[in-house]
């Protein structure tokens, strides 16, 4: 009984790092969705920016914002529906500070500026959340699949945890023109 009960300790153990993980993943992104209505407002005070990117940008937000994983169930299928969300959010986001490259006023201006550099520093530390994440279900998932670990694991029910995937179209580079 004694190495079962070892590999069902270390497994409550990894379970709550890649909970903790989890927990630093959507503090980061909340971090994101709470820059974006000062960002929207700062854009819609430039004279015939274009609307729909900013209608685009709050729905999108509004979408990633409504989704919400239970850190107890952080299934394959659940962490691709949020990533989902949280990407389409990325997206719109992207748009809107392309669409900004055509508004000199926007780039002079200090409060835009500054809310695209923490933009900026959030999707770094997104993605830095996303990896310490992933790396946390790895070492979890290793674990309930590695044998004896596997039949604790099944005994008391733990199962796989989802990864974080790359984003689709991540492998192709962008095309850069002058």
């Amino acid at each position: 009984m004694g190495l079962s009960s070892c590999s069902y300790n270390s497994m409550v153990q990894m379970d709550e790092n890649v909970k903790a993980k989890w927990g630093a993943v959507e503090s980061q992104y909340q971090r994101r969705a709470d820059l974006i209505p000062n960002l929207v407002n700062t854009v819609k005070g430039v004279a015939n920016f274009e609307k729909s990117t900013l209608v685009d940008v709050t729905n999108a937000r509004a979408r990633a914002t409504s989704i919400q994983v239970d850190p107890t169930k952080l299934t394959p299928e659940n962490i691709q529906k949020y990533q989902a969300a949280q990407g389409e959010l990325g997206g719109a986001l992207s748009r809107l500070l392309v669409a900004s490259e055509h508004y000199p006023e926007l780039k002079a201006n200090d409060n835009f500026t500054a809310l695209q550099a923490q933009l900026e520093g959030t999707e770094n530390r997104i993605n830095i959340a996303r990896l310490d994440f992933n790396s946390a279900v790895q070492e979890y998932n290793s674990k309930i699949r590695s044998f004896p670990a596997n039949i604790t694991a099944k005994m008391f029910g733990f199962t796989e945890k989802g990864y974080f995937q790359a984003e689709a179209g991540a492998s192709k580079v962008p095309t850069v023109q002058f």
